[in-house]
Protein backbone atom coordinates (compact mmCIF):
# COMPACT_ATOMS: atom_id res chain seq x y z
CA UNK A 1 0.00 0.00 0.00
CA UNK A 2 1.43 3.82 -1.06
CA UNK A 3 1.89 6.17 1.57
CA UNK A 4 -0.80 8.55 0.09
CA UNK A 5 -3.05 5.36 0.41
CA UNK A 6 -2.43 4.73 4.09
CA UNK A 7 -3.27 8.33 4.65
CA UNK A 8 -6.18 8.00 2.91
CA UNK A 9 -7.55 5.34 4.60
CA UNK A 10 -5.98 6.88 8.21
CA UNK A 11 -8.63 9.73 7.27
CA UNK A 12 -11.27 7.61 6.86
CA UNK A 13 -11.31 6.75 10.59
CA UNK A 14 -12.28 10.44 10.95
CA UNK A 15 -15.01 12.60 10.89
CA UNK A 16 -15.04 16.55 10.42
CA UNK A 17 -18.16 18.48 11.33
CA UNK A 18 -18.52 21.29 9.33
CA UNK A 19 -22.09 23.98 9.53
CA UNK A 20 -23.71 25.86 7.32
CA UNK A 21 -22.58 23.67 3.95
CA UNK A 22 -25.20 24.93 2.00
CA UNK A 23 -23.76 26.84 -0.48
CA UNK A 24 -20.22 28.48 -0.45
CA UNK A 25 -17.47 28.37 1.94
CA UNK A 26 -18.65 25.74 3.99
CA UNK A 27 -20.02 23.78 0.92
CA UNK A 28 -16.51 23.65 -1.11
CA UNK A 29 -14.87 22.71 2.62
CA UNK A 30 -16.86 19.94 2.75
CA UNK A 31 -16.47 19.01 -0.41
CA UNK A 32 -12.65 19.65 -0.52
CA UNK A 33 -12.55 17.40 3.00
CA UNK A 34 -14.31 14.63 1.48
CA UNK A 35 -11.93 14.48 -1.37
CA UNK A 36 -9.25 14.62 1.07
CA UNK A 37 -10.79 10.91 2.46
CA UNK A 38 -12.54 12.27 5.85
CA UNK A 39 -15.74 11.70 6.86
CA UNK A 40 -17.74 14.78 6.90
CA UNK A 41 -20.91 15.51 8.84
CA UNK A 42 -21.98 18.36 6.57
CA UNK A 43 -24.42 21.01 8.39
CA UNK A 44 -28.04 22.14 6.71
CA UNK A 45 -30.92 23.64 7.53
CA UNK A 46 -33.32 22.30 4.32
CA UNK A 47 -34.00 18.36 2.99
CA UNK A 48 -33.31 19.94 -0.01
CA UNK A 49 -29.77 21.14 0.83
CA UNK A 50 -29.30 17.68 2.73
CA UNK A 51 -30.01 16.06 -1.03
CA UNK A 52 -28.17 18.55 -2.70
CA UNK A 53 -24.26 18.34 -1.15
CA UNK A 54 -24.83 14.02 -0.15
CA UNK A 55 -22.21 12.03 -1.39
CA UNK A 56 -18.88 9.77 -1.35
CA UNK A 57 -17.91 10.94 2.55
CA UNK A 58 -20.32 13.36 2.91
CA UNK A 59 -23.83 12.55 5.27
CA UNK A 60 -25.44 15.64 5.22
CA UNK A 61 -27.32 16.20 8.63
CA UNK A 62 -29.75 18.68 9.79
CA UNK A 63 -28.35 21.26 11.98
CA UNK A 64 -29.54 24.81 13.04
CA UNK A 65 -26.89 25.93 15.70
CA UNK A 66 -29.18 27.68 17.54
CA UNK A 67 -31.40 24.94 18.11
CA UNK A 68 -30.62 22.14 21.03
CA UNK A 69 -32.19 19.67 19.83
CA UNK A 70 -30.24 19.58 16.55
CA UNK A 71 -26.85 19.68 18.10
CA UNK A 72 -27.94 16.89 20.91
CA UNK A 73 -28.91 14.43 17.87
CA UNK A 74 -25.01 15.46 16.34
CA UNK A 75 -23.55 14.65 19.08
CA UNK A 76 -25.64 11.01 19.39
CA UNK A 77 -24.63 10.42 15.45
CA UNK A 78 -21.23 10.83 16.48
CA UNK A 79 -21.23 8.69 19.74
CA UNK A 80 -22.79 5.84 18.14
CA UNK A 81 -21.01 6.32 14.61
CA UNK A 82 -20.78 2.44 13.30
CA UNK A 83 -17.60 2.67 12.33
CA UNK A 84 -16.38 4.40 15.89
CA UNK A 85 -14.71 7.28 14.05
CA UNK A 86 -13.40 9.83 15.85
CA UNK A 87 -14.02 13.61 15.62
CA UNK A 88 -10.96 15.00 14.23
CA UNK A 89 -12.09 18.28 14.01
CA UNK A 90 -15.23 21.01 14.34
CA UNK A 91 -15.34 23.89 11.25
CA UNK A 92 -17.93 26.71 12.72
CA UNK A 93 -18.88 28.09 9.40
CA UNK A 94 -22.13 28.70 9.74
CA UNK A 95 -23.33 32.33 9.89
CA UNK A 96 -25.65 35.05 8.42
CA UNK A 97 -24.55 38.68 7.36
CA UNK A 98 -26.51 41.42 7.96
CA UNK A 99 -25.04 45.10 7.64
CA UNK A 100 -26.25 48.22 8.12
CA UNK A 101 -25.57 52.02 10.14
CA UNK A 102 -26.30 50.86 13.95
CA UNK A 103 -28.75 53.14 14.18
CA UNK A 104 -31.44 52.23 11.89
CA UNK A 105 -30.84 47.90 12.36
CA UNK A 106 -33.67 46.93 14.80
CA UNK A 107 -32.45 45.25 18.30
CA UNK A 108 -33.85 42.33 17.25
CA UNK A 109 -32.06 42.00 13.77
CA UNK A 110 -28.93 42.33 16.41
CA UNK A 111 -29.82 40.03 18.72
CA UNK A 112 -30.33 37.59 15.81
CA UNK A 113 -26.99 37.98 14.50
CA UNK A 114 -25.35 37.28 17.76
CA UNK A 115 -27.32 34.48 18.21
CA UNK A 116 -26.25 33.04 15.14
CA UNK A 117 -22.65 34.12 14.88
CA UNK A 118 -21.45 34.07 18.16
CA UNK A 119 -24.17 32.25 20.84
CA UNK A 120 -24.45 28.98 18.21
CA UNK A 121 -20.62 29.05 18.10
CA UNK A 122 -20.58 28.48 21.56
CA UNK A 123 -23.22 25.54 21.61
CA UNK A 124 -21.69 23.61 18.94
CA UNK A 125 -18.01 24.33 20.96
CA UNK A 126 -19.06 23.38 23.96
CA UNK A 127 -21.32 20.20 22.30
CA UNK A 128 -18.32 18.91 20.60
CA UNK A 129 -15.59 19.13 23.14
CA UNK A 130 -15.78 16.09 24.82
CA UNK A 131 -15.32 14.16 21.93
CA UNK A 132 -12.32 16.71 20.68
CA UNK A 133 -10.94 15.97 23.64
CA UNK A 134 -10.19 12.72 23.02
CA UNK A 135 -8.34 12.54 19.45
CA UNK A 136 -7.03 15.97 20.62
CA UNK A 137 -8.69 17.64 17.48
CA UNK A 138 -8.97 21.11 15.92
CA UNK A 139 -11.99 23.69 15.85
CA UNK A 140 -11.65 26.14 13.32
CA UNK A 141 -13.66 29.24 13.28
CA UNK A 142 -14.22 31.43 10.61
CA UNK A 143 -14.54 34.79 11.15
CA UNK A 144 -14.13 37.63 8.92
CA UNK A 145 -11.59 40.47 8.01
CA UNK A 146 -14.68 42.48 9.69
CA UNK A 147 -13.60 40.77 12.80
CA UNK A 148 -10.20 43.44 13.04
CA UNK A 149 -11.25 46.17 11.25
CA UNK A 150 -14.99 47.44 11.26
CA UNK A 151 -15.89 49.93 8.43
CA UNK A 152 -19.09 52.20 8.40
CA UNK A 153 -22.28 50.29 8.11
CA UNK A 154 -21.05 46.75 9.01
CA UNK A 155 -21.41 47.34 12.70
CA UNK A 156 -23.85 44.75 13.17
CA UNK A 157 -21.58 41.94 11.44
CA UNK A 158 -18.50 43.17 12.68
CA UNK A 159 -19.40 42.99 15.99
CA UNK A 160 -20.49 39.08 16.11
CA UNK A 161 -16.97 38.55 14.28
CA UNK A 162 -14.86 40.60 16.93
CA UNK A 163 -16.69 38.52 19.09
CA UNK A 164 -15.46 35.45 17.76
CA UNK A 165 -12.14 36.38 17.34
CA UNK A 166 -11.92 37.30 21.22
CA UNK A 167 -13.60 33.61 22.28
CA UNK A 168 -11.97 32.08 19.61
CA UNK A 169 -8.18 33.61 21.90
CA UNK A 170 -9.34 32.53 24.90
CA UNK A 171 -10.28 29.32 24.10
CA UNK A 172 -6.93 28.01 22.38
CA UNK A 173 -5.14 29.58 25.58
CA UNK A 174 -7.65 27.23 28.10
CA UNK A 175 -7.44 24.13 25.40
CA UNK A 176 -3.59 23.93 24.40
CA UNK A 177 -2.55 22.45 27.77
CA UNK A 178 -5.03 19.50 26.44
CA UNK A 179 -3.76 19.39 22.99
CA UNK A 180 -6.59 20.67 21.26
CA UNK A 181 -6.05 23.71 18.37
CA UNK A 182 -8.27 26.66 17.57
CA UNK A 183 -7.28 28.22 14.14
CA UNK A 184 -9.21 31.71 13.11
CA UNK A 185 -9.71 31.58 9.55
CA UNK A 186 -10.23 35.22 8.49
CA UNK A 187 -12.04 35.71 4.73
CA UNK A 188 -12.06 39.11 2.78
CA UNK A 189 -14.17 38.81 -0.60
CA UNK A 190 -15.51 35.45 -1.62
CA UNK A 191 -17.52 34.78 -3.92
CA UNK A 192 -21.09 32.98 -2.70
CA UNK A 193 -24.62 32.94 -2.89
CA UNK A 194 -24.37 35.45 0.65
CA UNK A 195 -21.86 37.92 -1.36
CA UNK A 196 -24.16 37.98 -4.02
CA UNK A 197 -27.14 39.48 -1.98
CA UNK A 198 -25.71 42.47 -1.03
CA UNK A 199 -27.63 44.98 -2.95
CA UNK A 200 -31.01 43.10 -2.61
CA UNK A 201 -30.47 43.51 1.65
CA UNK A 202 -29.14 46.86 1.27
CA UNK A 203 -32.50 47.95 -0.46
CA UNK A 204 -34.45 46.43 1.98
CA UNK A 205 -32.67 48.33 4.73
CA UNK A 206 -32.89 51.66 2.61
CA UNK A 207 -36.41 51.10 2.00
CA UNK A 208 -37.34 50.69 5.70
CA UNK A 209 -35.27 53.79 6.81
CA UNK A 210 -37.47 57.06 7.61
CA UNK A 211 -36.67 59.89 5.00
CA UNK A 212 -34.81 61.12 7.73
CA UNK A 213 -32.05 58.00 8.13
CA UNK A 214 -32.55 58.35 4.44
CA UNK A 215 -30.91 61.61 4.26
CA UNK A 216 -28.18 60.58 6.74
CA UNK A 217 -27.04 57.06 5.36
CA UNK A 218 -28.39 56.82 1.77
CA UNK A 219 -24.96 58.02 -0.01
CA UNK A 220 -23.46 55.30 2.80
CA UNK A 221 -25.48 52.56 2.12
CA UNK A 222 -25.13 52.89 -1.81
CA UNK A 223 -21.26 53.04 -1.16
CA UNK A 224 -20.97 49.96 0.93
CA UNK A 225 -23.26 48.03 -2.00
CA UNK A 226 -20.92 49.50 -4.74
CA UNK A 227 -17.79 48.80 -2.74
CA UNK A 228 -18.98 45.09 -1.80
CA UNK A 229 -19.64 44.42 -5.84
CA UNK A 230 -16.21 45.69 -6.98
CA UNK A 231 -14.73 43.25 -3.94
CA UNK A 232 -16.54 40.71 -5.43
CA UNK A 233 -15.09 40.99 -9.15
CA UNK A 234 -11.69 39.93 -7.46
CA UNK A 235 -12.64 38.03 -5.04
CA UNK A 236 -11.38 34.48 -4.16
CA UNK A 237 -13.31 31.65 -5.36
CA UNK A 238 -15.50 29.31 -2.28
CA UNK A 239 -13.45 26.72 -3.91
CA UNK A 240 -9.85 28.06 -3.10
CA UNK A 241 -11.11 29.06 0.55
CA UNK A 242 -11.95 25.44 0.73
CA UNK A 243 -8.50 24.44 0.01
CA UNK A 244 -7.25 27.00 2.60
CA UNK A 245 -9.28 25.54 5.37
CA UNK A 246 -9.28 21.80 4.48
CA UNK A 247 -4.96 22.47 5.15
CA UNK A 248 -5.54 23.86 9.07
CA UNK A 249 -6.81 20.05 9.38
CA UNK A 250 -4.03 18.12 7.25
CA UNK A 251 -1.12 20.13 7.62
CA UNK A 252 0.90 19.23 11.16
CA UNK A 253 2.05 22.53 11.37
CA UNK A 254 -0.16 25.30 11.42
CA UNK A 255 -0.60 29.08 12.52
CA UNK A 256 -3.46 30.54 15.16
CA UNK A 257 -5.03 32.50 12.12
CA UNK A 258 -4.90 32.89 8.29
CA UNK A 259 -6.79 35.33 5.89
CA UNK A 260 -8.25 34.80 2.24
CA UNK A 261 -7.70 37.02 -0.29
CA UNK A 262 -5.05 39.92 -0.25
CA UNK A 263 -8.21 42.14 0.37
CA UNK A 264 -8.05 40.24 4.24
CA UNK A 265 -4.43 40.85 3.98
CA UNK A 266 -4.39 44.26 3.37
CA UNK A 267 -6.82 45.16 5.52
CA UNK A 268 -5.27 43.27 8.62
CA UNK A 269 -1.50 44.41 7.72
CA UNK A 270 -3.23 48.70 7.90
CA UNK A 271 -4.92 47.60 10.58
CA UNK A 272 -1.92 46.50 12.54
CA UNK A 273 0.25 49.44 11.40
CA UNK A 274 -1.99 52.33 11.20
CA UNK A 275 -3.10 54.82 14.05
CA UNK A 276 -6.99 54.73 14.20
CA UNK A 277 -7.86 58.39 12.83
CA UNK A 278 -5.57 57.59 10.20
CA UNK A 279 -6.95 54.60 8.97
CA UNK A 280 -10.49 56.26 9.78
CA UNK A 281 -9.31 58.44 6.80
CA UNK A 282 -8.22 56.20 4.18
CA UNK A 283 -11.82 54.09 4.82
CA UNK A 284 -14.17 57.19 4.59
CA UNK A 285 -11.96 58.22 1.57
CA UNK A 286 -12.56 54.42 0.18
CA UNK A 287 -16.19 54.65 0.95
CA UNK A 288 -16.72 58.27 -0.98
CA UNK A 289 -15.40 57.33 -3.70
CA UNK A 290 -18.14 55.06 -4.11
CA UNK A 291 -20.80 57.34 -3.24
CA UNK A 292 -23.50 58.50 -6.19
CA UNK A 293 -21.85 61.52 -7.89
Amino acid sequence: MTKSAKQTESFAQEIIVVTGTSTGIGNATAKELASRGYYVLAGVRRDIDADAIRGTNIEPVILDITNQIHITNLVKRIKKDPEKRLLRALINNAAIEINAPLEVLHLSEWRRQFEVNVFGQVAMIQALLPSLFQSRGTIVNISSIGGKAAMAGYGPYASTKFALEGLSDALRRELQPFGVKVIVIEPGGVTSPMSLQVRSKAEKITNEMTSEQRSRYGGLMYAMVSLAESYIKNAVSAEKAGQIIANTITNKRTHTRYTIGQDAAMVRFMNWILPDRILDKLLAQSNKSHYPS
